[in-house]
């Protein structure tokens, strides 16, 4: 089978073929802004911090685990394949989770297993995500761009929703349209028009491609100094955030306020998108790491007990903040990695980023009780101070340099042929 990508097509951001994927990415975005929620306020109750912290990190502990592997065979296999096969798992883990709050309350063992097979599921599909965007879209930072400000989009709606729909008619609500999500989002990436799957080196296995990858990532240096912060930040910031934050907000503010808290990230994160698809510094990394101090903002508006105006505002400079940085970095990876490796190196820097959190996830609950969550997140704002000055000293992240798009492959004919051409 050939799969072919339309050259005059990819000349244009808004092709037929990065409109549908941007749907793709869009509709499944809105569906998982609402979740962290609608676990916080649905969980919470019932199970404690402590079970809302598990049932994250249950789904975050296999997405880590299993991540390598999606990157080998979105390499391997195609990556929308993957991320097809991905979104039906994830259809039917939602749809149960949905019809166990429709018909009663959840044992934690139960949502914690359906936790864990969508983290599974979503380690097939995350590898794909940055790899495809070349296929769709020339300008990859303004493509990166879009998806954010529907990323950031979604965390603006999204946390509210789920805290109106879990307050009127339940929990169960959020699930379906959770899933409703996946379902079309697999039905548009299967609508593209791109290459079918890349060639396979003879004798490779993957074992093999996972060292290939592995040496790809750690020749470059400012990919692994940037993984060993966020491993920090994890553990410190991104973990202990939702648990936490929902916690102490909640209780002196209410479930809805929270929602709307949460809310400010978006609103945020919007205009850091829109910042981001307009500004194209030299040296990419370096703005998004001064951009990051802003994050530091948000565990500090929590410990102070801010009223809710300034919550939102503490949340709305982190959610900027965090929206620029990931701008700069999703496209300074799809530019320094070659295509026939990026899912790879691509499944090895989100493995690092992400395996801190479902530690600070875990032990959101427990190191509550030792030694309160205000003080936690005062920890959370000083990790961030020092881990973005951390990057502005490292020279291989602060000189990185804009490049030219790699080379995409343009359409496979066997599986011993790839054809390809350098983007103009």
């Amino acid at each position: 089978m050939i799969g072919f990508a339309d050259h005059d097509d990819m000349t244009r951001l808004w092709s037929r073929n990065f409109a549908l994927y941007f749907v793709a990415r869009a509709v499944s975005l809105v569906g998982d802004a609402m979740m962290p929620v609608a676990t916080a306020l649905a969980v919470g109750p019932v199970h404690g911090t402590s079970g809302v912290g598990f049932v994250l990190a249950l789904w975050t502990a296999p997405f880590v685990l299993l991540v390598l592997f999606g990157g080998v065979l979105s390499d391997r296999l195609g990556a929308r394949p993957m991320m097809v096969g991905a979104d039906l798992a994830r259809i039917a883990t939602q749809s149960t989770v949905a019809v166990l709050f429709f018909t009663g309350t959840p044992s934690l063992w139960l949502l914690m297993a359906c936790s864990a097979l969508a983290g599974a599921a979503a380690a097939m599909f995350q590898p794909g995500v940055n790899g495809i965007v070349p296929h769709v879209a020339r300008d990859l930072q303004r493509a990166n761009a879009s998806i954010k400000v529907a990323d950031s989009a979604a965390q603006l709606l999204g946390p509210a929703v789920a805290g109106i729909l879990v307050a009127t008619v339940g929990a169960g609500a959020v699930y379906t349209i959770d899933a409703a999500t996946f379902a079309m989002s697999a039905a548009c990436l299967l609508a593209l028009r791109i290459p079918t799957h890349l060639a396979v080196a003879a004798g490779s296995s993957v074992v093999r491609d996972l060292r290939v990858g592995w040496r790809e990532f750690r020749s470059r240096t400012w990919i692994w100094v940037v993984i060993l912060v966020w491993v920090a930040y994890g553990i410190t910031m991104f973990g202990p955030i939702i648990p936490i934050g929902s916690t102490l907000v909640g209780a002196r503010l209410g479930d809805a306020a929270y929602g709307w808290v949460v809310t400010g990230w978006g609103a945020g994160a919007v205009v850091g998108g829109f910042g981001a698809m307009r500004v194209k510094p030299t040296h990419p990394l370096r703005a998004g790491a001064v951009a990051m101090f802003g994050w530091a903002v948000l565990p500090l508006a929590v410990v102070a007990s801010a009223p809710l105006w300034l919550l939102l505002t503490g949340h709305l400079i982190a959610g900027a903040a965090w929206s620029f940085w990931s701008v700069m970095w999703a496209t300074s990876v799809q530019t320094h990695v070659p295509s026939k490796l990026l899912n790879r190196v691509t499944a090895y820097e989100v493995a690092g980023s992400v395996s801190g959190i479902a530690v600070g996830q875990a032990l959101a609950g427990p190191a509550t009780l030792l030694v309160g969550g205000a003080e936690i997140l005062g920890v959370s704002a000083a990790v961030c101070i020092v881990g973005a000055a951390l990057l502005l000293a490292v020279p291989a992240v602060r000189n990185l340099r804009r490049d030219p798009p790699p080379i995409v492959p343009r359409y496979v004919t066997s599986v011993d042929t790839v054809v390809a051409e350098a983007p103009r």
